[in-house]
């Protein structure tokens, strides 16, 4: 299947592994490329620069195919090495970069300079419009759908894809609710290039994650997530365990006074212990609503292979029949 992005990215399916906090690490990066889709590092998982320069060495050997390394701007008190991670990044002659969470304004010219092709992921057509206008070669649309932060105008994808067509004339890939070929037929149907998944390759065989987590995946259904830190405007959608109902009892009892510090014991260093320890139920963790979708774990290759096989299927199988092609003579 050739899109825009498969076009521009070098990959044969128009498939992207999303950046995911102590789960893009290079064995499931890799595999994700071995399997025709477009794999990604998480940089600030690794606690250093040379730890991200080990990590990307990693998966130079367990792949020869474009990969790409994900780098998020968030608002600290102690600002990560973005310096040393773009240094990096540029050193390892890494081609596709995705950028997230502030604006990258400051950073995009460092990597442009070095020919890396910038996908910038955003939860609204005003800061993708933005994204674009700053010269980002491609965007991933985050709807209300999605794990971890779907932003503050709670926009789904059944809208917010169609408004980003009408809109953008970048390529994007649509990120949020994505799961098969029903997913990918979808998107592009809507004026999508490819989609991105991250909670659906959590659940691989590949995904370097404790087994609990896998598992807590496939037996969630799309009732089991919930969304917190919507008072500090740091929304982030979470699959529910009692940690997170003690959150949310806080953020009730609370309200408009509840500051960072209060359910500091819910999310702060929590990925390590779940994703690593599987402590699942010690925090505030991402998940989509897609966990819904979510019934088996595959390996990616199968993964991947069956999202292909059932969108050609839907395509060819289900949707070209409903044309009203008259009869041949």
């Amino acid at each position: 299947m050739k899109t825009r992005i498969t076009e521009l990215l070098g990959i044969r399916h128009p498939i992207v592994q999303g950046g995911m906090h102590y789960v893009g690490f290079a064995e499931l990066a890799a595999a994700v490329s071995n399997s025709g889709g477009l794999g990604t590092i998480t940089a600030l998982t690794q606690k250093t620069a040379a730890d991200l320069s080990n990590e990307i060495a990693k998966c130079r050997a367990l792949t020869d195919r474009p990969f790409a390394v994900n780098l998020t701007f968030l608002p600290s008190l102690r600002e990560p090495d973005y310096p040393g991670y773009i240094q990096a990044i540029v050193s390892a002659g890494v081609q596709v970069v995705e950028t997230a969470g502030n604006n990258p304004a400051r950073w995009l010219p460092m990597l442009k300079a070095h020919g890396i092709t910038v996908i910038h992921k955003c939860t609204s057509v005003r800061h993708a419009l933005k994204a674009q206008s700053l010269g980002v070669d491609a965007l991933s649309i985050d709807g209300f759908e999605c794990a971890g932060h779907p932003g503050e105008d709670d926009i789904p994808n059944m809208i917010l894809l169609p408004r980003a067509a009408d809109e953008l004339s970048v390529p994007f890939v649509a990120s949020g609710g994505m799961a098969d070929g029903r997913s990918l037929v979808a998107a592009l149907a809507m004026g999508a290039d490819g989609i991105n998944m991250g909670t659906r390759f959590v659940a691989t065989r590949e995904a370097p994650v404790h087994p609990r987590v896998k598992q807590a995946i496939v037996d969630a259904t799309e009732l089991d997530t919930r969304l917190i830190m919507r008072a500090l405007r740091n929304t982030e959608r979470v699959l529910t365990n009692p940690a997170v109902e003690r959150l949310i009892e806080k953020e009730r009892r609370l309200g408009a006074n509840i500051s960072f510090s209060d359910i500091a014991p819910e999310v702060a260093g929590v990925y390590p212990r779940v994703m690593l320890d599987g402590e699942v139920d010690s925090g505030a963790w991402s998940c989509g609503l897609v966990a819904g979708l979510i019934h088996d774990i595959p390996t990616v290759q199968e993964l991947i292979d069956r999202i292909m096989s059932e969108a050609e299927q839907i395509v060819t199988g289900r949707l070209l029949p409903f044309l009203d092609r008259p009869a041949a003579a």
